[in-house]
């Protein structure tokens, strides 16, 4: 495999059909971002993965429809469905996968327009999930087409994948289709995943993140004689203590030498996702010593701390708290692990997408890490594709907020990037 060279009359005649397509493609996110695939709980996924497969069936791919059946997300109700399309150029290999994921998350409050309603105001596009990140799935699938409505002739292969449940793990997505044999080393040399990196930043990998629960257990007695009883609220609290004034401050001390964005998320992390415990909020109350409570926790950690030792403390912490009180009982469950990853800088890839980037916006793309987990995990560590970069239209800071937006001329730019890449990549006829 080689990095082509190319001609300046092919690199015109590309960004110019990218720029003469460009109202074709904003149309197409326009309609993708009016479908409401909204996770959780995974509702419209197969109106999503149509829009999106019928777009590259008109486009000339092969295209297939993935339900990932045996995945405890994939339900009759709110079915996983992913869809990936493939055009092979002249020959099989070298192969170039785009990849997005069309979920998105919830709307939440405090939106001032239609949050599916994909409506443009002052050159900016509007809706859940535009930035976040629908915009890189109609950027990537155009990159393409401007090549061939060009006349030019990819000599590699080309895929294009639209997937689930990115956003809870994209372990029915992703990590399906690598498990499934659709994305793996044998097949795919160069994976793009077209997350928002605010278009002039080259996305290398992501720290580790460690999802665990603590659950307390105490013992149930009237709410007018506690002392009968043992809260299990009161021992959550003494963790949530130890957390907030012991392990916090160790954590701000850690900083990663890998260059995430923004800086504040280059130090290692905790945060309490949700608590429970107790009767329910609503309805009727009655006396009672909580028995039985506890916390979801998320820890980001950086690439140059060991899992194990990141776990290790979590549970000193318990153990400690245990020692001192022996009527402290806890259970620690792993929720969900993921290792840090990262692409090698002086790679093919990495080298491409930056010759490219230069060309259009005349100078280097800055080459930053993800401060949160995405889908390179499964391609990596599942798939064993070295070659995995995220590059993509959005704005960063936009993602999961209220007016949500991506800028149309940063779609229209990233697909000119992605299209030059491409080539460069997979070497044209």
């Amino acid at each position: 495999m080689t990095n082509q060279s190319l001609s300046l009359n092919i690199q015109e005649s590309v960004v110019r059909q990218v720029e003469e397509i460009g109202d074709e493609m904003i149309s197409f996110l326009q309609d993708l971002t009016r479908i409401p695939t909204i996770n959780p709980p995974g509702q419209n996924y197969i109106d999503g993965a149509r829009c999106i497969g019928n777009k590259l069936e008109e486009f000339g791919y092969e295209t297939h429809y993935i339900t990932a059946e045996g995945c405890a997300e994939h339900t009759e109700r709110n079915p996983r469905v992913n869809v990936l399309g493939r055009r092979e150029g002249t020959q099989p290999r070298p192969s170039l996968h785009f990849n997005g994921h069309f979920d998105v998350v919830p709307v939440g409050d405090g939106w001032t327009v239609d949050p599916f309603g994909a409506e443009i105001r002052d050159g900016k596009l509007y809706g859940r999930g535009t930035s976040d990140q629908k915009a890189g799935i109609a950027a990537s699938i155009f990159a393409v087409e401007a090549i061939r409505r060009a006349g030019i002739r990819l000599r590699g292969t080309v895929e294009q994948s639209g997937s689930v449940d990115e956003e809870s793990g994209g372990f029915a997505g992703v990590a399906y289709m690598a498990k499934q044999g659709w994305i793996g080393k044998d097949k795919t040399d160069f994976v793009i995943i077209t997350e928002p990196t605010d278009v002039n930043r080259v996305c290398l990998g992501h720290r580790g993140v460690y999802w665990f629960k603590v659950t307390t257990h105490g013992r149930i007695a009237h709410g007018s004689m506690p002392h009968l009883g043992i809260s299990a609220v009161d021992q959550l609290v003494d963790f949530l203590h130890d957390v907030t004034y012991q392990l916090k401050p160790s954590l701000a001390t850690r900083k990663t030498a890998v260059p995430v964005e923004p800086p504040g998320s280059r130090f290692a992390s905790i945060n309490v996702n949700s608590i429970f415990g107790g009767q329910a909020e609503e309805g009727t109350q009655t006396p009672c010593v909580v028995d039985r409570s506890g916390a979801i926790f998320d820890r980001r950690f950086l690439a140059e701390e060991d899992f194990e030792q990141v776990r290790a403390e979590v549970k000193k912490l318990l153990e400690d708290l245990s020692a001192k009180n022996p009527e402290f009982k806890y259970k620690l469950e792993d929720l969900m692990i993921v290792h840090p990853v990262q692409t090698n800088p002086k790679c093919e890839l990495v080298s491409s997408i930056s010759e490219s980037a230069e060309i259009i916006f005349g100078r280097r793309p800055m080459l930053t890490a993800s401060p949160g987990t995405y889908d390179q995990k499964h391609v990596v560590r599942l798939g064993s594709v070295e070659q995995c970069i995220a590059y993509g239209p959005g704005i960063l800071n936009q993602a999961h907020l209220p007016d949500e937006h991506v800028l149309v001329a940063d779609v229209i730019t990233s697909a000119k990037v992605m299209a030059l890449t491409a080539m460069k990549l997979l070497g044209t006829e």
